[in-house]
This record gives C-alpha cells, sequence and structure tokens, in this order.
C-alpha cells in the first residue's frame, strides 16, 4: 500500500471515530457539576487530531529543511511527507467546516 494510500486510510478512520464519538450516548450534565470532566469526547479526539497533523507539519517541514539545507539528500521522502502532511491538514479543515456548519445549523433551530 503506498504512502498516500496509508494516509487517507488513516483519515477515513480518524473521521469514522468522529462519527462514532458525535454518536455517543445522551450529556450528562452532573458530571460536569461533580467536577469531574469526561476523559474521552469529542473535544478530546478533536485535540489529538490537530496535535497529530502540528506533528506531521513539523515532521515534514524538518525534512524539506534538511534537504535544502543539504544534509539530506531524500527528496522523495521530503515531498511525500509534504504531501502526507498537506492530505492531513486538508482532513482536518474539512472536518473543521464540517463541524461549524452543523454549529450553525443548530444554532438556527428555532426553540
Amino acid at each position: 500500500m503506498n504512502s498516500i494510500t496509508q494516509v487517507q486510510q488513516d483519515m477515513l478512520s480518524r473521521m469514522e471515530q468522529f462519527k462514532t464519538l458525535s454518536e455517543g450516548g445522551q450529556i450528562k450534565p452532573a458530571q460536569l457539576f461533580e467536577g469531574q470532566m469526561p476523559r474521552e469526547g469529542f473535544a478530546t479526539a478533536f485535540d489529538q487530531a490537530i496535535r497529530a497533523v502540528d506533528a506531521q507539519q513539523h515532521k515534514s517541514g524538518a525534512l524539506m529543511a534538511a534537504v535544502d539545507s543539504g544534509k539530506s539528500d531524500d527528496l522523495v521522502g521530503a515531498m511525500v511527507e509534504s504531501q502526507k502532511a498537506s492530505v492531513a491538514f486538508s482532513a482536518l479543515m474539512q472536518v473543521r467546516n464540517k463541524m461549524t456548519n452543523a454549529f450553525e445549523e443548530v444554532m438556527r433551530m428555532p426553540m
């Protein structure tokens, strides 16, 4: 399996995780009043996704800087990592846009 397909499969699995988390059970506000924040949830999953994309961007940047400075001659590897970072960032932005649209839609609902 090539690396682009692997990144796409990874992003699809993350999107499935987000979908599963968003379809979770009822909200339990009593947990918030008891001072216990839920350990797993959408915010945690989204934070992990952002951190993973950020790490991918930094890795890509470091490889490109190494090629630019002449420390590495693996241009193909650096370009593949750059494309992985680009796909991951694009997927993250699409998820963010979908979530923003969903939030706006909920806010427009009559009470």
